[in-house]
């Protein structure tokens, strides 16, 4: 189940290129339907939608702003570059949850956390040989690493959640909240929908975002924590390989040589916090 999330998790990516809209309008559509397949969700499992205490409830609010920023960058990096690059760069987030988790719960940072860092610095030099920010791999390279600093940040605001609220709550209420932020901007965008792209979304929103969510959770009731986190380290994997097939998309040699020890350190650093845990 969770092999099959996060097989799912790798196809957003083509959407970023499947859909012929800016990205904020695209993260809307995908928080709009995934809410409602969450929330039917929890309908069906008589699940209650009652945060408590208020601060979760604030906390709940702030993932949602997080989250739109977090998807908003990741869908413009691809669009701007390409998937494989949105995905390696955004794929630097347990780099990024190494530095700033120990200062967030009071815990004692980890000297290696450097090490890790400077091998993911390595990996994206390799990705960007040529930085300017007119190079479209560069402006990918920096939506990406943007991506992955708020899904860390996101990822710590979550861990404090999960003490106390289900994780099915929690991706609803991000997702609505998510959607109550971008929908100013969906009201002014003037865009026009067509049904291909109306459909595009709603699967966006339903399979690889409330089903793959869902296979994951339930997944993690037979599955230590520790080697999901190391399964879901095959989503950028996952990714290019979609991207390869559907979009003919063929990653230069120093993406795949830069993803691979953005890949390795971001392993290292999910096998290290394991055993830490």
């Amino acid at each position: 189940m969770i092999h099959l999330a996060v097989f799912l998790f790798g196809f957003p990516g083509l959407f970023g290129k499947w859909l012929p809209i800016p990205p904020h309008l695209i993260v809307a559509g995908r928080v709009f339907f995934a809410s409602l397949a969450l929330g039917l969700v929890l309908a069906l499992g008589r699940r209650s939608l009652r945060v408590r205490p208020a601060l979760d409830l604030a906390l709940l609010v702030l993932c949602g702003l997080i989250l739109a920023v977090h998807w908003t960058m990741f869908f413009r990096s691809i669009q701007v570059s390409t998937v494989a690059v949105g995905l390696l760069c955004y794929s630097t987030f347990p780099v990024f949850t190494a530095f700033l988790e120990p200062p967030f719960f009071s815990e004692r940072w980890d000297a290696a956390s450097l090490v890790f860092a400077l091998l993911t610095m390595a990996g994206v030099i390799l990705i960007v040989p040529r930085p300017g920010l007119k190079n479209p791999i560069f402006q990918g390279v920096l939506w990406g690493l943007g991506a992955g600093l708020t899904f860390s940040v996101l990822s710590l605001l979550n861990r404090r959640l999960a003490r106390s609220q289900s994780s099915l709550v929690v991706a609803f209420y991000q997702d609505l909240f998510a959607l109550a932020f971008l929908s100013p901007f969906v009201a002014s965008s003037g865009t026009r929908m067509t049904g291909r792209t109306v459909g595009l979304l709603a699967v966006l929103g339903v399979v690889s975002t409330a089903v793959a969510h869902t296979l994951f959770i339930h997944g993690l009731k037979r599955v230590p924590a520790r080697t999901a986190s190391i399964i879901s380290s095959l989503e950028p994997v996952y990714g290019i390989l979609l991207a390869v097939a559907f979009l003919k998309e063929t990653p230069a040699s120093g993406t795949l040589a830069g993803g691979a020890l953005i890949l390795a350190a971001a392993l290292a650093v999910t096998l290290k916090a394991g055993r830490r845990s």
